[in-house]
């Protein structure tokens, strides 16, 4: 098919992936009304056209803690990327390595920290949930130090997983999910010889490496929802703010008091998210809560937010809401179930893309400049 916008790889991930597979990406929590919201409002943001401005020299690059970037944007943590392509954790972040962009490895992810960070051009990010087991995380965090990680984003929405039907229903979960799983596996040969053959091991590196056994797809969810913490209190946060040395980002801020503790906290950064609409349904869309969240914290700390970018855009647009960054999750699922590294670089290029023709047509000649005068 042809491919020219991120929602072009929504549509050949479906077709290439087996359902359990594609719907865990796609779906969000109860009646996915947040998820909906996520992309509705955002797109309802209205930008001020302007003319003869003079922006033929566009700077698209953003800094934070140091590091460059090429564009404004993050490949965030997405849970068992592996599964979506071949290893796909170490296709994700090469891809982001060669676009000039930072990637963040999530907890549970196929592919281990070291395995990874040795074949990436360029240092990973690293995310890390609040778990029960105190000791995989210290063990982990050590582990991330080892690999030359500098930045630690700390994942801070899920006390508890989300009530998600569409796992119910896929395979995901529930109800003779192997099974199920094993069958919509045989109907996409492709994905079934590339990933579930040639992809192996298929368990949570992280996870396996610390328990010393593998901890696969069947336990994933057992394993998960007995180990989210729900006494996490920011307690937690001075706790790993003492062992972590590098910058310390809290993901999944979703009101100004939090993004103010946050500060209080020692936290370098928040992510402005409501984990893409997979935890609490009803809660407000990242676009909405932005802005206050942006003026109660000032230049206190980098303010990056996920949830519902689908364009470069949309990237403009929460740029302009009090952004300083954008993290990309599902955008980056669907190219690499699509195509793998290769789909991951096109997107980021079509995004590039996209992002320079919002700038040229609102007379913006770099990124660090936008702001509230970008708005209707």
């Amino acid at each position: 098919m042809i491919i020219s916008s991120i929602g072009d790889y929504r549509e050949a991930a479906r077709r290439r992936l087996p359902r359990f597979l594609f719907d865990y990406i796609d779906g969000g929590a109860y009646a996915e009304e947040t998820l909906r919201a996520n992309v509705a409002d955002l797109s309802g943001i209205r930008l001020r056209q302007r003319v003869l401005r003079s922006v033929g020299e566009l700077d698209l690059s953003a800094e934070w803690f140091g590091e460059r970037a090429a564009l404004p944007v993050i490949l965030g943590p997405v849970g068992l990327t592996g599964m979506f392509a071949r290893r796909g954790e170490v296709q994700t972040a090469s891809a982001a390595a060669k676009m000039g962009a930072p990637y963040v490895l999530s907890t549970v992810s196929i592919c281990s920290i070291e395995e990874v960070a040795s074949q990436c051009a360029r240092p990973i990010w690293f995310q890390l949930y609040v778990l029960k087991d105190r000791g995989f995380m210290r063990h982990v965090l050590e582990r991330a130090q080892a690999a030359g990680v500098r930045t630690l984003v700390f994942t801070v929405d899920l006390p508890t997983p989300g009530a998600r039907y569409r796992d119910a229903h896929s395979g995901m979960s529930g109800p003779y999910a192997a099974q199920r799983r094993l069958l919509q596996a045989m109907a996409r040969p492709a994905w079934a010889f590339d990933v579930g053959w040639r992809g192996r091991p298929h368990d949570l590196g992280n996870v396996s490496r610390y328990l010393g056994k593998a901890v696969g797809l069947t336990d994933y969810i057992g394993w998960l929802s007995a180990n989210m913490d729900p006494t996490i209190g920011w307690a937690d946060i001075e706790w790993i703010r003492e062992f972590w040395k590098g910058p310390l980002v809290v993901k999944g801020i979703l009101d100004a008091e939090d993004a103010r503790d946050a500060v209080r906290f020692g936290a370098d950064g928040i992510v402005v998210s409501n984990h893409g609409g997979r935890q609490l349904d009803g809660v407000p869309s990242t676009a909405s809560a932005l802005p206050a969240i942006a003026d109660a914290v000032g230049t206190d700390l980098v303010v990056f937010v996920d949830s519902g970018v689908r364009s470069g855009l949309d990237v403009l647009r929460m740029l302009a809401l009090g952004a300083r960054g954008v993290l990309l999750g599902r955008a980056a699922a669907f190219a690499l179930g699509a195509a793998g590294q290769a789909g991951v670089e096109r997107m980021l290029r079509i995004l590039r893309d996209e992002l320079r023709v919002a700038m040229t047509l609102t007379g913006l000649s770099a990124v660090s400049k936008a702001g509230r005068d970008l708005l209707v």
